[in-house]
């Protein structure tokens, strides 16, 4: 067992990209990315007893996305806007008040971070978080060689303090190691990793 964590005020949560298109039998699915339900659902029940943010990230592409096959990108068809394939696990804990964040919805543009992707009302998560008065940002979802990565790197370089959760987080490795060199570039860059069960709520 490694460092112990109490969740604080200025904690927010974000579950990246935690959508059927990912998990195991989705267009674009990870398998063994269904591991990472159970850990940020446990988070989850933390940050709502303590009254704390939680937000969720999402793909929500248009049909003729730039990064789809079709359209000369690296990954099949993935993530539609208003898809069964786009929406979040059913096994995945949705709180009332989370506030969800949806990321390349332009066909013209690949974003694999979601900083500056955008909730109902058109805020985007940077301008979300500093309204939430956030400090700490603790990060789980997929995959941790792409979108977690981009994601954390955004957040580490506007000052962020980020913890990645390691059982939370799964990688694509379309590239063998391509998930531990995306956990060395963020720690390399200021990010802590923790189990879940590290977390004291």
């Amino acid at each position: 067992m490694g460092e112990r964590y109490r969740l604080q005020a200025g904690d927010t949560l974000l579950a990246v990209d935690m959508q059927n298109c990912f998990l195991p039998g989705g267009k674009l699915g990870i398998a063994g990315s269904n591991r990472v339900i159970a850990p940020i659902n446990r988070m989850i029940r933390f940050f709502e007893r303590k009254a704390l943010p939680v937000a969720f990230s999402r793909d929500w592409h248009p049909p003729d996305h730039i990064s789809f096959q079709e359209q000369g990108g690296p990954w099949p068809a993935h993530g539609v806007a208003g898809t069964a394939d786009a929406a979040f696990s059913p096994e995945l804990i949705i709180p009332a008040a989370a506030v969800i964040f949806s990321k390349a919805t332009d066909k013209t543009s690949e974003e694999y971070s979601a900083f500056h992707a955008k909730n109902d009302a058109g805020l985007t998560l940077q301008t979300w978080l500093e309204q939430s008065n956030t400090k700490r940002v603790w990060v789980g979802g997929l995959a941790t060689d792409y979108c977690v990565l981009n994601t954390v790197l955004d957040l580490r370089k506007a000052g962020y303090a980020v913890v990645v959760l390691t059982d939370a987080v799964y990688a694509v490795n379309v590239n063998s190691g391509d998930g531990d060199r995306a956990l060395a570039d963020m720690t390399a860059q200021g990010t802590k990793m923790a189990q879940s069960d590290e977390v004291e709520d």
